[in-house]
């Protein structure tokens, strides 16, 4: 449906206001900032290790086996990162972590045979882990760096930095390692971590409100179960947690890209830089195209947003391997990533409306901790049964998987989204 004329669109309108937040808020430009350069060192380190790994051993097992490197260690410290988000400095946690992984990074310098390999997932899981502790201190400061009006364009840029960033990083860094080597993405990486941390200590703004301090702070084993229990209690949360959840079941295809590049179409680094490119290209434009349907007053449409941007993702995918090119390729895996990047950025959303700011840190633990966790099963399985199978009915099957949640996750939430609906109207009303 075209605008009127002299209206302005709402993707203009979203753009507008993320450039004015960035403009009028310093404490979140920061953020922002440090977060575009991390991520931009991220898939520069990723594209160099899965030509390492591939190079060295010539499985598309190991390969696959290098993202579930990257999401495990994440999973399982999670759960640590999230409790001390909330009882800890999160500006100070940040610092910290980003000062570890810098050093780490450059760890990779000393592989250079088969039987190094190892090292490449002992360090690339370090790294994965000291981010479970910067994760969710982020998630869980940013509503209390911006206004609260200013809350959905926030994740909304967050959701396109992430997105624009794998997009340069992954085709740049595919390009700069086939020029120059890798260790060019070994030194981006770190160069990375220690810019992230200098503009995350430059931030004056509280991270947490000043009201946590009066909340009592139990151990981790209580911790995680009062999450739980909330979340159980809050079937809106429970739901918006089970989003990701269920995404990364079928996100095995993720991890299985570079073995498309390799296998395939046979175009190296550069092909995986390609993909990986296409993918962040999808996630920076989901977010902006869903801001029509988020609504503090109504969050049904956000459920039914998520929906369709789940049977987007599964649908494209199903086609990217049978492509006769990989750039045609790559634009199947942007349509994929175009509905992945909008309920990402949704369901976080949803989260940060919904959960208080006490225990905000943990239940964004659990978010992160689902997805990774059964992405890293999803990236493990379809490695190891791509050693056997043509990695082309392996990401076929994977689709398939993602269709069936979609469907079984729409149909759970129909009452939820009635119970949205009608208190949304109810409170017009009054």
């Amino acid at each position: 449906m075209r605008n009127e004329p002299g209206e302005v669109s709402p993707n203009r309108r979203a753009r507008g206001a993320t450039l004015r937040l960035l403009r009028r808020n310093p404490h979140f430009r920061l953020l922002f900032l440090a977060q575009v350069v991390s991520f931009t060192g991220d898939w520069f380190l990723f594209v160099a290790l899965a030509g390492l790994v591939f190079s060295l051993t010539h499985s598309p097992g190991l390969v696959a086996a290098l993202y579930a490197a990257m999401t495990v260690p994440f999973t399982l410290f999670i759960f640590l990162g999230g409790p001390l988000a909330d009882r800890l400095n999160r500006q100070a946690l940040m610092i910290l972590a980003d000062v570890l992984r810098a050093a780490l990074a450059l760890g990779f310098f000393v592989i250079h045979r088969p039987s190094q390999v190892w090292l490449v997932y002992v360090l690339a899981g370090a790294i994965a882990a000291l981010g479970a502790v910067f994760e969710p201190a982020s998630m869980a400061a940013v509503p209390n760096l911006v206004d609260r009006d200013d809350l959905a364009t926030a994740n909304i840029l967050a959701g396109a930095t992430w997105g624009t960033m794998l997009a340069v990083g992954a085709a740049v860094g595919g390009l700069v390692v086939a020029a120059f080597g890798r260790g060019a993405g070994y030194i981006g990486d770190s160069v990375s971590f220690v810019v992230s941390a200098m503009l995350v200590s430059q931030i004056r703004r509280r991270f947490s409100e000043r009201g946590t301090e009066e909340h009592e702070h139990p151990g981790l084993i209580r911790a995680s179960a009062e999450a739980i229990d909330y979340a159980r209690k809050d079937h809106r949360v429970l739901a918006l947690l089970t989003v990701k959840g269920g995404f990364g079941l079928g996100a095995g295809v993720v991890a299985l890209l570079p073995v498309l590049a390799f296998t395939v179409f046979h175009a190296g680094d550069r092909g995986t830089g390609i993909l990986y490119g296409f993918r962040g290209l999808g996630v920076l434009v989901g977010p902006f195209l869903v801001r029509r349907w988020v609504d503090d007053e109504d969050l049904s449409g956000l459920f039914r947003a998520i929906s369709v941007a789940f049977a987007v993702y599964a649908m494209s995918y199903a086609v990217v391997p049978w492509m006769p090119s990989i750039y045609l390729a790559g634009l199947f895996v942007f349509f994929g990533h175009f509905g992945g990047g909008a309920q990402w950025t949704l369901s976080s959303y949803g989260l940060q409306v919904i959960v208080p700011d006490h225990i905000r840190g943990r239940i964004f633990a659990f978010d992160e901790g689902l997805i990774t966790f059964t992405m890293a099963l999803s990236a493990t399985l379809a490695g190891r049964i791509a050693d056997y199978v043509s990695v082309k009915v392996v990401m076929l099957g994977l689709t398939g998987v993602t269709l069936t949640y979609t469907v079984a996750w729409t149909l759970a939430t129909k009452g939820i989204r009635r119970s949205l609906r009608r208190a949304a109207v109810a409170g017009r009303a009054a």
